[in-house]
């Protein structure tokens, strides 16, 4: 099916992108995967697949830890690869959209933009913009034919969680020593049981073929589930984040 004859992926090196790009290409797209090392998908080459450098995201911006203790260097890192980058690329495809009058734009938000957790504020912070500034975008652009997609994956087997258990803030004599055990556990609860970065991106291509597209799509495990847990009252979901990451037994003496 020729419904995109030209993709742009973002992020091929591993899990989902380079799931994507191997599953658009199967059904007749032109696909191009691009990644900051261009190296990590030179074999891509072998499966028809053109590659190309693009430092739009970078696993290493994976920064988990209590807000208090990261630094605010690490904070305008993952803003810049997570929303500005994304943004970026918007603006440098988004002209020739406009003179063709089509086009699609995917971005790949998360269900922790709606579903934010203790010691994941920044991450769940980046994804929440990208899921409001997907909304901004498919209203602006609507009018030259162009749609924007706002995916919110749950957890997808990737190395999310080899980099987030790798870059773990907490500082010396921190407060949240007592609890250095959940904020571990936080960092790795995406890869426990998740749904295979192939599945997701079947589903999500099929989901982009249809003849009316949704505007939101979520997929994966506990996609659905954790914007419920969301609406919950706020002295509800706040006590039972508490006791999920200890920090109801937090009490300084």
């Amino acid at each position: 099916m020729d419904k995109y004859s030209v993709v742009l992926i973002s992020g091929c090196s591993s899990g989902i992108g380079l799931a994507l790009a191997r599953e658009f290409v199967s059904r007749g797209c032109r696909v191009f995967a691009t990644a900051r090392k261009p190296e990590a998908i030179e074999h891509l080459k072998k499966e028809k697949i053109d590659t190309a450098a693009l430092d739009v995201t970078d696993q290493k911006s994976i920064v988990i830890g209590p807000l208090i203790d990261l630094s605010i260097d690490d904070l305008r890192h993952e803003f810049e690869t997570n929303v500005i980058g994304l943004v970026a690329l918007t603006k440098a495809v988004a002209p020739q959209m406009i003179k063709q009058q089509s086009g699609l734009v995917v971005n790949i938000a998360s269900v922790s933009g709606i579903c934010a957790t203790p010691f994941a504020g920044a991450y769940c912070a980046t994804k929440a913009a990208v899921n409001l500034l997907s909304v901004s975008m498919r209203i602006e652009l609507a009018p030259f034919g162009i749609s924007v997609v706002t995916v919110q994956p749950g957890a997808i087997k990737s190395k999310f969680g080899e980099a987030a258990a790798n870059s773990i803030k907490l500082r010396e004599n921190s407060v949240y020593a007592p609890v250095a055990g959940h904020v571990k556990e936080r960092a790795i609860a995406s890869q426990k049981n998740p749904t295979t970065a192939e599945e997701f991106s079947q589903k999500l291509v099929d989901a982009l073929f249809l003849k009316t597209i949704p505007k939101v799509i979520r997929l994966g495990r506990q996609s659905t589930q954790l914007p419920l847990v969301a609406a919950l009252p706020a002295d509800q979901f706040d006590r039972l984040m508490s006791k999920a990451f200890g920090l109801n037994k937090l009490v300084m003496k």
